[in-house]
């Protein structure tokens, strides 16, 4: 699962900022093993705002390593990600899905877009519905139903396309 991006190298003793960081920063606690490009690290310090942590890594000590991470992908499994909220999914467990009005096909999840005010599935759509992407506000007045598990989500067409006056 993904923590962040190895940003910016910090100072001159290998930390580094996260870049895009995850909400869950119980998971950048030092102490805390995860993944940059496939090698394993040990978190020995974090530092920095929730929005824009500082980490620093075991075996990396000076800013040139810092800086050979840079960009690299921070990550964990996904049991070490624990488990989620009532009601709550990862953005990556709806792409794929298959979305419907009731029983009428309309797309299928192509991503998921983080917006300021409200996070949206970009949807392509199928047959004569395909003319460009559909963005579904992740609302209860847009979205009906949402089940990961069935790959479905029941979405409100007269909500999301109103008639014209």
């Amino acid at each position: 699962m993904r923590l962040g991006l190895v940003g910016r190298p910090h100072g001159t003793g290998g930390a580094f900022h996260v870049d895009d960081p995850t909400d869950r920063l119980t998971l950048l606690e030092p102490g805390r093993a995860l993944d940059i490009g496939g090698e394993r690290y040990e978190i020995v310090w974090r530092g920095g705002t929730a929005k824009r942590p500082l980490l620093r890594v075991a075996g990396v000590e000076d800013r040139d390593g810092a800086e050979r991470l840079r960009g690299g992908l921070l990550e964990v499994s996904r049991a070490e990600f624990g488990a989620l909220a009532e009601g709550e999914h990862l953005a990556r467990d709806l792409i794929g899905c298959v979305v419907t009005d009731g029983d009428r096909p309309v797309g299928v999840v192509r991503n998921v877009l983080t917006l300021p005010s409200v996070d949206c599935l970009e949807v392509e759509r199928v047959g004569a519905e395909g003319e460009g992407a559909l963005l579904v506000p992740l609302v209860a007045d847009a979205v009906r139903s949402l089940d990961v598990e069935a790959g479905r989500v029941d979405v409100d067409l007269a909500f999301l396309e109103p008639a014209g006056d």
